[in-house]
């Protein structure tokens, strides 16, 4: 990977202008993920904003899904990142209004880098898109660590 520029992320601001998760963002997202200990989930459904094709959401709206929910297993876990690399693969597409599941959990950690993984499914389970993230920590220290 390439060199990054060291940043520090303030972990203590709030979101609520962030495009995939911002409650006060209006034409955001507005994402609300859960985490059972190993994996991020929301769901979302998506309505004409998010439309590429008349009655098709935009196949970028998918792949923002997937690094908004692979940045929140990070999160989750305490750490500070940004993605540095994501490879996508989309399976088919999808009607807006449709009730989306996104999921993602941490395949790999190390000091300086985390690896993700995340998939869009239909509530039955039918694949909409899944994709791999590699993410560089920004902080030296975890969240969880600095709070001790």
């Amino acid at each position: 990977m390439t060199t990054w520029p060291q940043m520090f992320i303030d972990a203590d601001s709030d979101y609520r202008q962030c495009f995939g998760c911002g409650q006060d963002n209006p034409i955001g997202l507005k994402l609300s993920f859960q985490w059972d200990g190993k994996t991020a989930r929301a769901e979302f459904i998506p309505t004409e904003f998010y439309q590429g094709w008349p009655g098709l959401v935009h196949g970028g709206i998918i792949i923002c899904l997937l690094d908004e929910a692979m940045g929140w297993a990070v999160m989750f876990e305490g750490m500070n990142c940004v993605t540095a690399r994501m490879q996508v693969k989309l399976s088919r597409p999808t009607s807006i209004n449709e009730p989306l599941v996104v999921t993602a959990s941490i395949t790999r950690k190390t000091r300086k880098v985390v690896e993700t993984k995340a998939a869009v499914t239909l509530r039955d389970g039918t694949m909409i898109a899944e994709g791999t993230a590699k993410h560089f920590v920004t902080n030296s220290q975890n969240r969880k660590d600095a709070a001790e």
